[in-house]
């Protein structure tokens, strides 16, 4: 039986409040702190305090033989300090088992890497010493934002001291190849990828409580056979996804919360059947081959690219023109200042100016708190002329 990598993502942005054009020049509070505490409350009562536990219960359930894996956002992370401080210590629980890793991202969940290498390097170094501070641990996999990843990224995640990266299994990318193996990066053989099994991590995270699906009921042991078929032709399931699934997603009257609970069960009554961790993964399974990825690919949308973020005018003039201040506001030595510029590279602000429709846009418009992408537009623009002028730019 191939072995299981679970990784669960982890992240809230810092939500823009309603600024308007008469704020620009006389108030800099860009950012709605009392909608963020009231979703990372919900979200902690729905999500994170109950996964936590129940994963810290199938840790000690089955003696260190269920692993998985987290990256969390220091935007994250500093709201949950701030709003929730005993879910930091249900992860540091987690992080103490020595059941599960924690990996490197960018600290503010950005688009970085596409705009300026010196300000992605400076994200994933704070990300790592704060992770470091609070888990004791220095990551040695990196998860950049919501899978992005080309050949152009293997170098810098070498460089920055990363043995492995994750990224999407994108059919576009593997065409007959399986997600089901670890692949050396070209040109950076030292680089592991581990990819994402879509079609099985969708079925938890997307189409887990859908009454209309095919699969659905989904049980434990219905899952945990899927995995067994893919017996000689992988090595390992990879399944990526949202914490937020469990619980806030998949509300627990899906039944979410107990399949979680019986599958380690049913994966570990093979005599093979194993959970493992992203290192574990890349220390115990040598790379298939070597593939490339000419294009960035993320997980997000059916075109599984940068078009959720970047692919209409406003989203890539919004993003452009953020990275223009990016000289004058670190010429500024203004703490304040750049704090703020760096909230503002938060992916999630470019998120809510997608205007695609359909079942994409759906998704978009569930997770954003604004009437429409215009919306969205406007308030970013209106912030970030408030901090060209507060720049001198």
């Amino acid at each position: 039986m191939p072995s299981v990598c679970f990784y669960f993502q982890v992240h809230q942005p810092s939500r823009l409040r309603r600024y308007g054009v008469f704020d620009v020049g006389r108030r800099h509070d860009y950012f709605d702190a009392r909608l963020d505490e009231a979703i990372v409350r919900k979200v902690a009562a729905r999500c994170y305090r109950p996964m936590n536990q129940l994963l810290l219960e199938l840790v000690e359930r089955h003696a260190g033989r269920f692993r998985c894996a987290f990256s969390i956002s220091g935007s994250a992370i500093e709201q949950l300090e701030r709003w929730a401080p005993e879910v930091i210590e249900s992860f540091q629980a987690l992080a103490r088992s020595g059941c599960v890793e924690i990996l490197g991202e960018t600290y503010y969940h950005s688009l970085s890497f596409l705009a300026s290498a010196d300000e992605f390097h400076a994200q994933v170094q704070r990300h790592r010493e704060k992770v470091t501070e609070l888990f004791g641990t220095r990551p040695a996999v990196f998860r950049n934002t919501e899978l992005i990843y080309a050949d152009a990224l293997a170098p810098h995640v070498e460089r920055l001291g990363f043995r492995g990266v994750l990224a999407e299994g994108a059919d576009a990318v593997l065409g007959w190849r399986s997600p089901n193996f670890v692949y050396a990066a070209p040109g950076d053989p030292d680089v592991r990828l581990l990819l994402k099994n879509y079609r099985l991590s969708d079925d938890i995270a997307f189409r887990f409580g859908d009454r209309n699906w095919e699969g659905h009921p989904l049980s434990a042991e219905k899952f945990a056979g899927w995995i067994h078929a893919v017996n000689g032709c992988g090595d390992l399931v990879n399944l990526f996804m949202d914490y937020e699934t469990f619980g806030e997603h998949q509300w627990e009257s899906t039944g979410i919360f107990e399949f979680m609970r019986r599958l380690p069960d049913r994966v570990l009554e093979h005599v093979d059947g194993s959970f493992v961790t992203p290192s574990e993964a890349i220390a115990s399974y040598a790379p298939a081959a070597e593939l490339s990825f000419p294009r960035f690919t993320s997980w997000a949308d059916a075109e599984r690219d940068l078009t959720a973020w970047l692919g209409n005018a406003m989203q890539a003039s919004a993003h452009r023109s953020l990275y223009e201040l990016r000289d004058a506001v670190m010429r500024s030595g203004d703490a304040d200042l750049i704090e703020d510029w760096r909230r503002l590279t938060t992916s999630d602000h470019f998120y809510y100016m997608c205007t695609k429709w359909f079942s994409d846009g759906d998704v978009h418009k569930y997770f954003s708190p604004y009437e429409s992408p215009y919306e969205a537009h406007i308030g970013f623009l209106n912030a970030l002329a408030d901090l060209a002028l507060r720049a001198g730019a």
